[in-house]
């Protein structure tokens, strides 16, 4: 009997060893005979308890599919992803055959030479129907090492009840957060928005308000401790400063995702993947509840950064033709619009957009127009490096630790280091 989706989750590295035997013997598969068999080992990074639960599903549908091939499905920690997908990759050993990759990852792994690269396989199935901007992070040096999977931009979510209540609606600019927050706090005495602390990426709609970015890729050069970037910085400082915002230093998502869903605070800033974890809080038992808007405009734009995860295929693995039908699979029209359905993820395929389920959902509809407009990050092999220079200081700026200003050049330093002839 064909075996089900094994499902592992990884919570220290003797059990990643253990369990992601993606490139192991064990793999090994043929299609000499017409019919894909063998073991695709995948690590999915996505939300555990929502998203995992719609991605495991989709993957006992490739086993159905293809009966002989097993997938082993190993749960992975966002956080503990790229660097463990590294060490697995370098060692030779351990690795997995099909990763779920934040699109900054995917030029990092190429570059390193871990990828297969996918140009010509039954990966790349209808690769023309895929967005223009999906596509951009998925390659390096002309070649196509991911196949984008889910695309996302920013919003700012909000409690319509309290809203209401507070006699206020969602706020376009900073100015408005500011004047909407004091009214909500005069009104039922809860915070405006919570400010997530500890991780950059929630700092990027700010630096691109400002008019400002982190490099400028086409020029090498660094941007971030630019005019733009210190009136960031500023920015978000006061935020906190005059009582618009409270944040964190530590363990921010589950800060932030209980305040929102328990009624503490009337505005986050987030994506489409906390919706479904979102819709599970008290406050949103009535779903229309949640009210989600464009991240409120700086001084120059409104401005979101586009994110994502692509599928990538481990360049070690020992069954590539089944891993590169997973990837199909994984990321066709029908598995984007269940996701789309079930999860409000928005899809990378054109076509996808046309199924009922991406239609009848409102969350697509309405991040769409963000992700058209979103700001795209700079797809270079230290991409994904780049935030934890910024996080330090960004952290450090808002529990008032350090200046706007020396954040700001503490980031720019750290980022000439890390880029070799950059100016």
């Amino acid at each position: 009997m064909r075996r089900g989706i094994t499902a592992t989750a990884l919570v220290a590295a003797l059990a990643l060893a253990a369990t992601a035997c993606g490139s192991g013997d064990e793999t090994g598969g043929s299609k000499s005979s017409g019919e894909l068999s063998g073991t695709v080992t995948w690590w999915d990074t996505s939300s555990v308890g929502s998203e995992d639960k719609v991605f495991k599903k989709l993957a006992e549908g490739f086993e159905k599919k293809h009966p002989k091939v097993d997938v082993k499905y190993v749960s992975v920690p966002f956080g503990d992803a790229q660097n463990k997908f590294k060490n697995a990759a370098q060692a030779g050993s351990s690795a997995p055959d099909v990763i779920r990759s934040e699109v900054a990852w995917t030029p990092d792994f190429a570059a390193l030479g871990y990828l297969a690269p996918l140009d010509g396989t039954a990966a790349l199935k209808n690769q023309d129907d895929f967005l223009p901007q999906a596509v951009a992070s998925t390659k390096y040096e002309d070649k196509t090492f991911a196949v984008p999977q889910v695309i996302d931009s920013m919003g700012i979510f909000y409690n319509k009840k309290l809203m209401e209540k507070a006699g206020v609606e969602a706020p376009t600019n900073l100015d408005e957060l500011k004047s909407v927050s004091k009214k909500i706090k005069d009104k039922t005495g809860k915070t405006g928005l919570y400010l997530r602390g500890d991780d950059p990426y929630f700092f990027l709609s700010f630096l691109y308000g400002e008019g400002g970015d982190l490099v400028d890729a086409e020029s090498k050069t660094v941007t971030v401790d630019k005019p733009e970037g210190v009136k960031a910085f500023k920015a978000v400082k006061a935020l906190v400063e005059d009582g618009t915002a409270k944040t964190d230093a530590s363990d921010g998502w589950e800060n932030m995702m209980q305040a929102f869903k328990n009624g503490d605070v009337a505005m986050m800033i987030n994506g489409p993947w906390a919706v479904a974890d979102t819709l599970t809080g008290k406050e949103f038992t009535d779903k229309d509840n949640l009210g989600i808007a464009t991240v409120p405009a700086g001084s120059a734009a409104h401005g979101a950064p586009q994110g994502g995860h692509n599928l990538a295929v481990y360049a070690g693995s020992k069954n590539l033709e089944a891993s590169y039908a997973f990837v199909e699979y994984m990321t066709s029209v029908e598995s984007q619009a269940t996701a789309a359905g079930e999860l409000n993820l928005l899809p990378t395929r054109t076509s996808a957009y046309a199924k009922k389920e991406a239609v009848n959902s409102e969350i697509v509809g309405f991040f769409k127009p963000a992700v058209e407009t979103a700001v795209e990050r700079p797809w270079i092999p230290e991409g994904g490096s780049l935030f934890a220079p910024l996080g330090i200081e960004y952290t450090k700026v808002l529990t008032n630790q350090t200046t706007p200003e020396k954040a700001a050049k503490a980031t720019g330093d750290a980022y000439r280091k890390l880029l070799k002839d950059w100016k």
